[in-house]
């Protein structure tokens, strides 16, 4: 597949940010404005700044949004139709943009929220990982009690980031204890999942963007860093980026470890088209995770899904860059660092999209690198 599809950008137009989160961090905030820019540029648009509801903007819209946006009904009304109007996705209930999809119910007789698919986790049960979603306390015990007996499990609630707020837990009264303390606020509408523990992990990165009539699609690994208070949190991602489809990046000579992410992302990703009526995505990111279970056999499956600007976004918005200015590159190398505190300078060649104090998580930097691939 070449990566061009059949859709043309149009010249005249703004490209906006479109504010999603009722809490965003001021270093994410100020890195999809610079992104924004990036994608103005290539679309051989505007950046007209934040979207402001009372203003009539001329010729075409293209959004940036800091989440995934919930509900048909409010895309339409931003005059977003497809996925060549934004930069993320659309999904039309809250909980389909978070972890919660990963996993199955415990039973039929589980509680349930509109618009969950029975049908997803049949389709994705060879391409993630032990374990359940709850929207209930009761069916949440339950679920705890029976993924125990495979071993030690996380209690993940859906709506943290960058690996935040989970709770190892090993036997029932651990379990008792991690369902007492989490908020439930949104476990109704939202869930909480409970999944198997592993060790020694190593956590992939494969996802697609489509820009400017450009699809690119990637493969790599994440990495972590201590925050500046101490907790290992995301890091940045190493990604090999291909021109094309996933099946064009399956082509190119990667590791066996790298095509088995790939085959269980596409699962995944085709499940998720098929399920969700109403979801569509220019953006899509899946998190997949091989370790050791609790009896030493080697475990691999999609962990979550990202459908809005996320850590490897700079990266993949170079890796565009390049492609869209050198029609003779096909594939690069496109890396991400987010690096706390003031421990470490940017290499050579690298360019910064932050620095700077976040009042939420303190001094922190992110660059990104684009090298050649290959000799």
């Amino acid at each position: 597949m070449s990566g061009k599809t059949e859709v043309s950008t149009m010249s005249s137009g703004v490209v906006v940010i479109y504010p999603a989160r009722e809490h965003e961090p001021e270093h994410e905030k100020k890195v999809h404005h610079e992104l924004a820019k990036r994608i103005a540029h290539m679309l051989g648009m505007e950046f007209a700044g934040e979207y402001d509801a009372a203003k009539r903007y001329t010729g075409r819209v293209y959004f940036l949004p800091s989440d995934t946006l919930i509900g048909i009904a409010l895309a339409q009304s931003l005059g977003i139709k497809n996925e060549n109007d934004l930069f993320g996705g659309v999904a039309p209930h809250p909980f389909i943009p978070t972890k919660a999809i990963s996993h199955p119910l415990l039973d039929s007789a589980s509680v349930a929220p509109q618009g969950w698919s029975h049908e997803f986790g049949k389709l994705v049960q060879d391409s993630v990982l032990r374990g359940f979603t709850s929207f209930s306390l009761e069916d949440a015990r339950k679920a705890g009690k029976q993924l125990l007996l495979y071993g030690p499990l996380r209690i993940k609630p859906v709506l943290a980031t960058a690996g935040r707020g989970q709770v190892l837990v090993s036997n029932l009264d651990g379990l008792a204890t991690a369902l007492e303390d989490i908020d439930t606020t949104r476990l109704a509408d939202c869930g909480v999942v409970l999944e198997e523990h592993l060790d020694d992990v190593k956590t992939y990165s494969v996802g697609q963007v489509r820009v400017a009539g450009m699809i690119a699609s990637y493969v790599g690994t994440q990495r972590l860093t201590p925050d500046n208070r101490g907790e290992m949190v995301y890091g940045g991602s190493e990604l090999i980026v291909a021109l094309g489809d996933f099946d064009t990046l399956q082509k190119l000579d990667l590791a066996p470890d790298y095509q088995t992410s790939i085959t269980k992302a596409k699962a995944f990703d085709a499940a998720a088209s098929k399920c969700f009526t109403g979801f569509f995505a220019s953006r899509r990111n899946y998190d997949v995770a091989s370790g050791l279970d609790s009896k030493g056999n080697q475990r691999c499956g999609v962990l979550e899904q990202s459908w809005r600007t996320g850590g490897a976004s700079a990266a993949e918005i170079a890796a565009l860059e390049t492609f869209h200015t050198r029609t003779d590159v096909r594939v690069v190398r496109a890396s991400t660092m987010e690096i706390f505190g003031d421990r470490v300078q940017p290499p050579a060649g690298a360019n910064e999209v932050f620095y700077g104090q976040d009042p939420d998580l303190g001094l922190i930097r992110k660059y990104v690198m684009v090298e050649p691939y290959g000799n």
